[in-house]
């Protein structure tokens, strides 16, 4: 994955999970996609379509996520398929959508026809690949975290200017001065700095690293 504060990845819209069904000589191909922004997430996807289908021949699953400061991590199971026939088809598609932070199970009721392996590869990449389909995306950016502060008296005031010019404030703290927490790519600080001088006639100080953070806009 890459590093640093301008870094961005495509990844599926949190919260929902995407779900599509295709036939195949009488075989019932159920496709469920959904984020998951780590193993354990993933695993508990995989789980919970199990338990919604139990009595299906097949779960195999496809999921790719992240690792902060690490390698991305890929899995991918057949379920009882042929070796390579299902997890692995899966898994390419996944890839090549370009998304991450993902998991994508196919749940399969067998219809009595046997499909043979390219049939199955088929199968299971078509079924993945209609669901993307159906899949809103969303932007990940890594972003820095500034702080700036200003008197209390004209926090409000500021604080609608900022938002006016597209400045993103994640957090704000009250004291005897006011504390926002402001997220922006690398070449915005100056920009930030520019309108915070403005904004308080010249008194604020520039802003100040607090970190990192990641945003979602929708792709």
């Amino acid at each position: 994955m890459n590093s640093g504060a301008d870094s961005e990845l495509l990844v599926p819209a949190d919260g929902d999970i995407a779900i599509n069904e295709i036939e195949i000589k009488k075989s019932r191909f159920i496709t469920w996609i959904g984020r998951t922004d780590n193993e354990e997430a993933a695993r508990e996807l995989i789980s919970l379509a199990k338990s919604e289908y139990p009595d299906a021949r097949h779960h195999c699953s496809a999921f790719i996520h992240e690792v902060e400061g690490g390698n991305r991590v890929e899995r991918s199971s057949d379920d009882g398929e042929p070796s390579g026939t299902a997890g692995r088809p899966m898994l390419d598609v996944l890839q090549g959508s370009g998304l991450t932070n993902i998991t994508a199970v196919v749940i399969r009721y067998f219809g009595g026809i046997k499909l043979g392996t390219g049939g199955l590869v088929r199968a299971y990449s078509d079924s993945v690949s209609e669901c993307l389909n159906q899949v809103a995306r969303m932007r990940r950016k890594k972003r820095l975290v500034r702080t700036v502060t200003a008197p209390a008296a004209d926090a409000g005031r500021i604080e609608a200017e900022l938002r006016g010019r597209g400045f993103s404030i994640i957090d704000t703290t009250w004291a005897q001065e006011v504390t926002f927490h402001i997220a922006v790519a690398a070449d915005e600080v100056d920009q930030l700095d520019g309108a915070m001088q403005a904004l308080t006639k010249g008194i604020s100080a520039p802003s100040a690293d607090a970190g990192e953070t990641w945003r979602e806009i929708p792709a």
